[in-house]
C-alpha cells in the first residue's frame, strides 16, 4: 500500500511539473498573423487576387483591402506587424503600379483584425495591354513571428488595365462599329452598360436601356468637345497637340499619361478617335 502511495505521488509530481512547462513556453510564444481571405464554403482562400481599371476610365489609383488576423490571444496594447513586398514575385514596380507599403502596421489593443491598405495606381500606359502582379507576404518583425504556412500569409495581386471583348459586342457591332480596345474604353466613358442579348426570349425588355447607351456613346464619339464641356464632372480634358498637327489628346486629368488621340480629318472638317490600331473609331 505504501509503494502505491509513493507511485501516485511520483506520477502527480511529473504530471504537474509538464503542465507547468508547458503553460510557460505557451505563454513565452510569440503570435503570428495570418491573411484572412476565405472561399464562399469558408475555407483558406490562396488564389489570386484580380483587379482591372478598365472597368473605372479615368480612375488614377484604387485601393485593395488585405485582410489580416491574429493567429494567437489578444492583448490590451497596440502590437506592430510587418506586410512586405515579395521581389521575386512581383512583377508590378513601385511608385509607377503601387505606392510602397509601410515599415509596419499597428493592430489596435483588444483587437484581432484589420485591414491593411495596399494601393495600386493607374498612371502607366502599358498596362492597357498587359497585368502586373503584386504579391505581399506577412514576415517576422515587430510583435509577431512568421511561423505559419507561407501560403496563408501571402497573397497575389493581379491587375491591369486591360479590356477584353464582351460576348454583347458582336451583336452590336452594326452601332458600335468592330471591336478595339480604345473603342471599349470610349464607350465606357459615355456610361455604357452591359447591352441586351437580342438571341434572348426577353430582349425586348432590356431594348430601352440599349438605346439609351448607344445613344450616349454615338454622341460623346462624334463631338467630344462638346461632351467634355458639358461633363466637367468626368474630370476629361482635351489639349491640343503640339506636333504641328490640328489633332488633340483626350485623357483624364488625374492619368495624363494615359492618351486617347483625337484626329482631325481634312477632307470632311471633323474629328473622330482612333483606336489602338491606328483605325478611325465610327459609332452609329
Amino acid at each position: 500500500m505504501k509503494i502505491n502511495i509513493n507511485y501516485i505521488l511520483l506520477l502527480s509530481v511529473f504530471l504537474f511539473s509538464c503542465k507547468k512547462n508547458t503553460i510557460t513556453e505557451y505563454a513565452n510564444e510569440v503570435d503570428n498573423i495570418s491573411l484572412n481571405y476565405l472561399d464562399s464554403k469558408g475555407n483558406r482562400d490562396t488564389t489570386a487576387v484580380t483587379y482591372s481599371f478598365a472597368t473605372s476610365p479615368g480612375l488614377a489609383s484604387d485601393t485593395i483591402w488585405v485582410p489580416v488576423t491574429v493567429a494567437g490571444k489578444r492583448v490590451s496594447t497596440d502590437r506592430k506587424f510587418v506586410l512586405a513586398v515579395v521581389e521575386n514575385m512581383t512583377t508590378a514596380q513601385a511608385n509607377l503600379h503601387y505606392e510602397p507599403l509601410k515599415t509596419n502596421y499597428t493592430i489596435a489593443a483588444d483587437s484581432g483584425k484589420l485591414l491593411v491598405p495596399v494601393i495600386l495606381k493607374n498612371i502607366d500606359p502599358a498596362l492597357s495591354n498587359k497585368s502586373v502582379i503584386l504579391t505581399v507576404r506577412v514576415v517576422e518583425g515587430g510583435d509577431f513571428k512568421a511561423s505559419l504556412p507561407v501560403a496563408i500569409r501571402t497573397k497575389r495581386i493581379l491587375f491591369s488595365n486591360r479590356l477584353e471583348q464582351p460576348s454583347w459586342w458582336v451583336l452590336w457591332q452594326g452601332n458600335l462599329g468592330p471591336y478595339s480596345r480604345t473603342a471599349h474604353q470610349l464607350y465606357l466613358i459615355s456610361g455604357g452598360g452591359d447591352l441586351v442579348d437580342v438571341t434572348k426570349p426577353d430582349a425586348y425588355l432590356g431594348i430601352p436601356r440599349t438605346l439609351y447607351f448607344l445613344q450616349n456613346a454615338r454622341t460623346f464619339t462624334r463631338d467630344p468637345f462638346t461632351w467634355v464641356t458639358r461633363n466637367p464632372e468626368k474630370g476629361y480634358v482635351l489639349t491640343k497637340r503640339t506636333d504641328g498637327t490640328e489633332d488633340y489628346d483626350f485623357y483624364h486629368k488625374d492619368s495624363p499619361g494615359i492618351k486617347l488621340h483625337v484626329k482631325f480629318f481634312p477632307q470632311v472638317n471633323a474629328y473622330f478617335f482612333m483606336n489602338e490600331n491606328g483605325n478611325q473609331i465610327i459609332m452609329n
